[in-house]
């Protein structure tokens, strides 16, 4: 069994050096024949033009401000919902609420898509802030069910410990039990970034699809994920590689941000 468990782990492992052996190889080939400065800061993307132009500086910063946006809006509601299933939701309440929160996990992207259109679009125009908003939803059960188990993991004799120094119930979840699952909140943090940051389909809906720098959060916009969906079914030679190559831009932009985090939660601790 040991045997069987430690292949079943290289799996894993195997998977993850394919997809970057993959995404390498075939990527960065075209950042070097594009160039470096212009794929990575040109401002125009235009495939059609002679002699074509791959700039995705624009799809970098809608990618930015719509996981930003979400952030900002879903992490405040995902925690406090954790904080409230976890340690003040009453036990006949929680068996209603818990199967809602986790329903949202299991509804397809489109659906989430079709909601935005529905509701969000005609406020808010086809826009960052619409994206944002529907982006802040989606990331909001990965984000709720992580924190709340890292909050049940915290030993009880903290929130004791609390109690008996004097701390009120509120005090001591917020000042005691919430620090002590810091390291849980910031993988529930870091997963809902990752949430926000590869979604694809629901954002393409709602985000205008414009490949231009955003001037404001009202105005459309075009991720990375969405420029490569929308154009790698007719893309071809040095079309198709620059957008393999946005891939590699986007592998390693959350991979820096897992790094980031780690390295916060290691100083923190």
């Amino acid at each position: 069994m040991r045997a069987v468990f430690f292949g079943t782990a290289l799996v894993s492992v195997l998977a993850v050096l394919l997809i970057c052996l993959f995404l390498f190889g075939n990527g960065l080939p075209a950042l070097f024949k594009i160039g470096p400065g212009r794929f990575l800061l040109g401002q125009e993307w235009s495939p059609a033009d002679v002699p074509p132009l791959f700039g995705i500086l624009p799809m970098i910063a809608g990618s930015v401000y719509v996981t930003a946006t979400a952030l900002v809006l879903g992490t405040p509601v995902g925690l406090l919902t954790a904080v409230f299933l976890a340690r003040v939701c009453p036990p006949r309440l929680y068996r209603l609420l818990k199967p809602g929160v986790d329903l949202l996990a299991g509804i397809p992207s489109v659906v989430y898509g079709f909601f935005g259109m529905a509701a969000i679009v005609p406020h808010f125009r086809s826009s960052i802030l619409s994206a944002g908003i529907l982006l802040g939803i989606m990331i909001l059960p990965t984000m709720t069910a992580i924190a709340e188990s890292a909050l049940r993991s915290v030993p009880p004799q903290y929130y004791e410990g609390a109690l008996a120094l004097g701390a009120g119930h509120y005090r001591a979840v917020f000042r005691v039990i919430l620090p002590a699952a810091r390291s849980g909140v910031l993988a529930a943090v870091v997963l809902g970034l990752g949430r926000a940051v590869g979604e694809t389909m629901a954002v393409i809906m709602v985000a205008g699809n414009q490949a231009r720098m955003p001037g404001s959060i009202f105005e459309g916009v075009r991720t990375m994920t969405a420029n490569i969906v929308l154009e790698m079914g007719y893309a071809a030679e040095l079309h198709r590689e620059a957008l393999i190559a946005t891939g590699v831009v986007l592998f390693v932009f959350i991979l820096l941000i897992n790094l980031c985090f780690s390295a916060l939660n290691r100083r923190k601790n």
